[in-house]
């Protein structure tokens, strides 16, 4: 074992992300679908355990959504698979998430838009708390 498998691998980044601009495209053109994925890097030794928090302008959050990211792994969630208490995100309205974690994670957020044959990928650092 090596000296820094020894020590164990140290967590980098935030417990807390914000991701205020959320939006799943209500249509597609083409082969590819528009989505959104939230990318997250868990560069610890042990897994991290994620809740999430959907925020709309017009009804109560969605809250509770749970999710693991293994140790020294990646993980791309997509938005629309997000469920809570049988609640998906709806298409075509804006929301906000946060990102909660037991350990240290980075937080990527991108955005796929093929409403249009010029399709637009978006792709943002989350803001870490």
């Amino acid at each position: 074992m090596n000296p820094i498998e020894a020590k164990g691998y140290e967590p980098l980044g935030r417990t807390t992300w914000m991701i205020p601009d959320g939006y799943i495209p209500p249509d597609s053109s083409g082969s590819l679908e528009s989505h959104e994925s939230i990318c997250v890097l868990n560069t610890g030794s042990e897994d991290a355990q994620l809740v999430m928090t959907i925020y709309f302008e017009d009804r109560e959050p969605m809250e509770g959504i749970e999710t693991v990211v293994p140790a020294r792994r990646t993980r791309h969630i997509r938005t629309a698979g997000l469920e809570s208490e049988g609640q998906k995100i709806p298409t075509g309205v804006p929301y906000a998430i946060t990102v909660q974690s037991d350990i240290p994670i980075i937080v990527q957020y991108s955005r796929l838009d093929t409403t249009q044959p010029e399709l637009a990928l978006m792709s943002v650092m989350a803001y870490p708390i």
